[in-house]
């Protein structure tokens, strides 16, 4: 990779990491804590324990997700320990800042349910974004993605289950807290929030998982080498022969949850620039690292 080319993509990564977070922090700060609306995450519990102990939301999400990085570190490996510390981090510093600038007070008038309903609406756009930007920067904000990654990797459950279950938790908490209305508008701020990561990080397909073909001349090991050390991923190379050159190639084919695509484009930019790749909606994904195949046949 050249070395003009390796810096726009780091100074890419990190304006998606600083815009993200950001955003995702504006998102809570000013429209989901003011209007009462308990989002998923880190950021719903520090919604919780600001109204019912007065602390400050950044610093209840960073005392949250600091031990849950350190065993996602313990499972995945260090470099995405330091990628997960770093957007949790952030993200935490963001809402403080933000947090502190309006005093968590929002900019609309609550004692008038419109503008709880608008807060959710635009604080689930604003979620969506910037945990989509994070994403794309190879961070993450922490919390339930966390969480998410880390049954995966041991049991045959989706990411989206789980993350769907643990969210699932802290949103009924904040209806037992808070109240049922303010809950019902947080499931309507998670759906707007997850439909947009979808689509900034995707920028095509919700589905669970994406194939991706490969073809390199050279650099297929060490693609395949990066895939299973820092995306825990395994993969099947074919050999071919191209109808216009006449030479051999080899094709590598990996199947990555949704998640995980962006990550994986970066191996490929940086190992091999020159290589061709085509990607395609894995409808359903079965076996090893996705769902069980016992689990599907259990249910016949």
């Amino acid at each position: 990779m050249r070395p003009d080319a390796r810096i726009y993509t780091k100074v890419t990564n990190i304006l998606y990491l600083v815009i993200g977070t950001m955003l995702s922090a504006t998102a809570g700060a000013v429209f989901y804590t003011p209007a009462r609306i308990t989002g998923g995450g880190a950021t719903g519990i520090g919604t919780i324990f600001y109204y019912l102990f007065g602390l400050d939301q950044g610093n209840v999400m960073l005392f949250v997700n600091i031990p849950l990085v350190l065993f996602g570190m313990k499972v995945f490996g260090w470099k995405y320990g330091i990628r997960t510390l770093i957007g949790s981090v952030m993200l935490s510093v963001w809402t403080t800042i933000i947090g502190k600038m309006t005093g968590y007070q929002g900019l609309l008038d609550y004692s008038d349910n419109i503008n709880v309903l608008l807060s959710a609406l635009f604080g689930g756009v604003l979620m969506g974004m910037g945990i989509g930007l994070t994403m794309k920067s190879g961070s993450n904000t922490g919390g339930t993605d966390i969480i998410s990654q880390v049954v995966s990797h041991y049991f045959p459950v989706r990411i989206g289950t789980v993350s769907f279950s643990v969210n699932a938790i802290v949103v009924s908490c904040g209806g037992i807290f808070l109240g049922l209305q303010p809950m019902m508008f947080a499931i309507i701020a998670m759906y707007l929030s997850s439909q947009l990561t979808n689509y900034v990080l995707l920028g095509f397909g919700t589905n669970l998982a994406k194939a991706v073909y490969i073809l390199s001349d050279d650099h297929i090991p060490d693609i395949s080498q990066r895939v299973i050390t820092e995306l825990h991923r395994g993969g099947t190379v074919l050999q071919g022969t191209g109808i216009y050159t006449d030479k051999a190639h080899s094709l590598l084919i990996v199947i990555v949850p949704n998640n995980q695509l962006n990550y994986l484009m970066k191996i490929i930019s940086v190992e091999d620039p020159t290589a061709f790749v085509f990607v395609t909606e894995a409808y359903e994904v079965l076996g090893r690292g996705f769902v069980s195949l016992k689990k599907i046949a259990d249910k016949e």
